[in-house]
């Protein structure tokens, strides 16, 4: 075989190789396959495997099938009971009809944009109707507080829960998914409330307003406390008088009865000598009424209260 002829050969089997490597695709498990021709839509390949396109005249896009994320942002609204707040939620979709989502966005971005004004509405048109409690909670389930004061100010709030935080989701994801199949070919597979919490500008006055709250609770329990402090006082120094009084009284009963006693003995003890019971009586007195210094004027005739020291006659110290 001549130069020429392997020439033509190799030539013939690179246009050959070259046909079907522009004719054949694979399309993965986890993307649908778009056919287009001259941008117009000619076959939709949801089956994974090799597949076939006309060379040069037909263009391929890939879609993927997979669920995808879709992370908002914050949220600004007003609900019902004029609480001005910032909700942020996040939602999982997933393209079900590649050739209306094709026709209608063609490209994932465009997706995630249109789920930004879907969702957004959504959530205002359904948390605006709502009030905030309702927003946050899914019962009427009694909270607890640290303080009594305020459970009486969440009471006269007068909470009703009518739909709950879960119903009020399931609202959102109902509304934002109405129209996304038919119109834009996915769905949204699940959507949650992140957070909810007041705009930064209003969160420095809500602080003030529970701090305000509970300073005056601990002023209550101050005053409370002061006016029980007072009672305690109160009763004590009554109960300290009460007390004194008794044991003043008792006191005087037993020096009383002491008196009297004592009394008694020297009545017995004159009864028994007067002249030595007098005797005692004075010489118990004498220190108590002479001293070193002590100086008596008496006249020159007999005096009682000297009786018994008048002929006593004082020893003169041993040389």
């Amino acid at each position: 075989m001549s130069v020429r002829t392997w020439t033509i050969l190799t030539a013939f089997a690179a246009l050959i190789g070259g046909i079907l490597y522009t004719s054949l695709y694979v399309v993965p498990v986890y993307q649908y396959a778009i056919v287009t021709q001259f941008g117009r839509v000619v076959a939709t390949r949801t089956d994974p495997g090799l597949q076939f396109k006309i060379p040069f005249v037909q263009a391929v896009t890939m879609i993927d099938s997979r669920l995808r994320e879709w992370d908002g942002e914050p949220a600004d609204l007003l609900t019902i009971d004029k609480e001005n707040i910032e909700v942020n939620t996040w939602a999982r979709w997933r393209v079900t009809e590649p050739q209306r989502f094709y026709e209608a966005l063609r490209t994932e971005s465009a997706g995630q944009s249109v789920l930004d004004g879907l969702v957004d509405a959504s959530v205002k048109n359904v948390i605006s109707a709502k009030t905030l409690m309702e927003t946050l909670r899914n019962s009427k389930r009694v909270l607890k507080y640290s303080a009594k004061e305020l459970e009486d100010a969440e009471a006269a709030k007068g909470v009703d829960i009518v739909d709950g935080r879960e119903k009020i989701v399931g609202q959102i994801l109902t509304e934002a998914g109405r129209a996304t199949v038919a119109e834009y070919g996915f769905t949204v597979n699940g959507l949650e409330v992140k957070h909810i919490n007041y705009v930064k500008a209003v969160i420095p006055k809500i602080y003030e307003r529970m701090r305000s709250e509970r300073v005056r609770i601990a002023n209550r329990y101050e005053s409370e406390g002061r006016e029980r402090e007072a009672k305690i006082l109160g009763k004590m120094t009554k109960d300290l008088e009460q007390i004194s009084s008794e044991g003043y009284a008792e006191a005087t009963r037993i020096r009383g009865e002491a008196d009297a006693q004592v009394l008694k003995i020297y009545a017995d003890a004159y009864g028994k000598d007067s002249e030595f019971y007098s005797f005692s009586r004075s010489l118990a007195l004498y220190p108590k009424t002479l001293n070193s210094g002590t100086r008596l004027v008496l006249s020159t005739d007999d005096h009682d209260f000297l009786q018994y020291v008048k002929h006593h006659k004082v020893a003169k110290p041993a040389k």
